[in-house]
């Protein structure tokens, strides 16, 4: 049996290469594939839309207007990280899922591997969308689309305001400052935070950089280790900085700050000036689906101005969505949570750092193999 594997979300990744994650490395995914299939069985089978996706995108919350209007069943199965959603993909028995939503830097390697369909641009309101996502890079190839943005949000520090001020924040300096001693946490994930540190260190694409630049910014990483509080999983992060014991945590932001806000935890968010990076959440249909008509009406649904809104104010987490109709109901249905959101138009929002300049595109790496920047990341994290 390959070496392989498949570890906690968000914990210890995995490390395979391009080449072997394309290829489908490493055997069946038996477990995977035996939570999929007892997920189905309390439904039939022509009832059921199976997801594969990040955290809470079959909260009822989001999904249940599709459900009643399909009278079908939105049943997810869960990962955390591109690379387990792509050994998912690749372990799991064809037609195990209709719609996957992935990180938009992975969407290349999904199309690589024959995973996922072309979509017809006239099917999807890209019309409505703001002008910068009517044609986002990542999703085309030849002219060709291959998925939609649902969601997305900028990365650049969370923070507690009781530990460090929004004028500390305005660099990614502040991580080595004194007031941070001990108390730097990372999001057990190497891309998010690599890639910030490569903006701190210079790189204005900071994930297509040569070797020497690599060897820059494995040195700031580890030049971070004093400083470290602990390496957190995506729900860890939350209670991190719900007790202090982190107080600043690079290659996050509003996504982790808004809703601990709501529950008084004195947290904000910051694109420090040396920039952000913008995390993609995009939908695409299944290759190997039996019900592709119905992998696109959902698809459909979570890009229309109704599915956007309820997306963007997830329970499990909030992001920013792409469709300006979606931010018109927001801000008729929930003005306050517009405001929260950055999501108005009488008033700087969340696309002026987009429009600054401030914000690249998270990538995979250009120059360099997965398993290089991740063999850097778990060094880290042995020191």
């Amino acid at each position: 049996m390959s070496s392989f594997k498949i570890t906690d979300p968000r914990g210890l990744l995995l490390r395979p290469t391009r080449r072997q994650l394309l290829q489908g490395a490493g055997a069946l995914a038996g477990a995977a594939a035996l939570g999929v299939s007892a997920q189905r069985e309390a439904y039939a089978q022509d009832k059921v839309l199976n997801l594969l996706s990040w955290p809470g995108h079959a909260d009822p919350a989001f999904v249940k207007p599709f459900e009643e209007k399909y009278g079908v069943k939105v049943v997810a199965k869960e990962y955390v990280g591109g690379e387990p959603m792509l050994a998912l993909m690749n372990q799991s028995p064809p037609g195990s899922f209709d719609v996957v939503l992935a990180d938009a830097e992975y969407i290349g390697m999904l199309r690589e591997g024959d995973f996922i369909d072309e979509m017809n641009p006239a099917d999807y309101p890209l019309a409505d969308y703001w002008p910068e996502f009517q044609k986002f890079p990542l999703h085309w190839a030849d002219d060709k689309l291959y998925s939609v943005m649902i969601r997305f949000g900028y990365l650049g520090m969370a923070y507690r305001t009781d530990v460090l001020t929004e004028e500390d924040v305005k660099s990614y300096k502040a991580m080595w400052s004194p007031k941070a001693k001990g108390k730097v946490g990372f999001f057990d994930w190497y891309l998010p935070t690599m890639g910030c540190l490569s903006l701190y260190t210079g790189n204005k694409s900071p994930f297509d950089i040569s070797d020497a630049e690599l060897e820059k910014v494995k040195e700031t990483l580890f030049s971070l280790k004093p400083q470290a509080s602990g390496f957190y999983s995506m729900a860890d992060q939350f209670a991190a900085l719900t007790n202090g014991s982190a107080g600043v945590i690079p290659g996050i932001g509003d996504w982790v700050v808004l809703l601990l806000q709501k529950e008084g935890v004195p947290v904000a968010a910051s694109v420090p000036d040396e920039g952000g990076i913008q995390w993609t959440e995009s939908m695409s249909v299944v290759k190997s689906s039996p019900k592709k008509d119905l992998a696109k009406a959902f698809i459909q649904y979570a890009a229309s101005p109704e599915g956007q809104f309820r997306s963007a104010r997830l329970p499990s987490y909030w992001a920013s969505i792409p469709n300006k109709k979606g931010w018109d109901l927001m801000i008729k249905e929930a003005p306050e949570d517009a405001k929260k959101l950055r999501h108005t138009f009488d008033a700087r929002n969340v696309m002026d750092e987009y429009k600054d300049g401030k914000i690249s595109i998270r990538q995979i790496p250009v120059q360099q193999d997965i398993e290089e920047w991740n063999d850097i990341w778990s060094e880290f994290k042995s020191m």
